[in-house]
């Protein structure tokens, strides 16, 4: 029915499917954006952590679910670049702030009934 094709127009026909399928992205086959984002996100993390004066151990207790590897790699990144650029770091202001003082303990719930005019309680 159909002659049989010479091996050098079969081997012809498979290479240039082969070129034409490298150029295109497949769905399913290469790597989960998702991954990526995650990765790019934790990299960023290391480098705002080396920028706010931070060590690494404490960027990795701070951000538990990151990757530490790539937490590392934007700490280390960002560290060569600022030592390039001779920019310093700002401290952070984490955990620094001072809790409000308080005077008296007053509490939004009024426990005795009170004089409108005076403002005391009536007992």
């Amino acid at each position: 029915m159909y002659p049989n094709p010479s091996p050098t127009l079969l081997r012809l026909v498979t290479a240039s499917a082969v070129l034409l399928l490298a150029g295109c992205e497949i769905p399913g086959l290469g790597p989960d954006p998702r991954i990526a984002q995650r990765e790019a996100e934790a990299k960023a993390i290391g480098g705002a952590c080396r920028h706010a004066l931070r060590g690494l151990e404490d960027c990795y207790t701070l951000n538990p679910k990151a990757a530490k590897a790539s937490v590392f790699a934007g700490w280390k990144d960002m560290d060569g670049y600022m030592r390039e650029n001779k920019i310093e770091g700002t401290p952070s202001v984490l955990g620094k702030m001072d809790k409000p003082e308080r005077g008296e303990r007053t509490s939004d719930i009024e426990t005795e009934p009170r004089d409108a005019a005076t403002g005391r309680s009536r007992s």
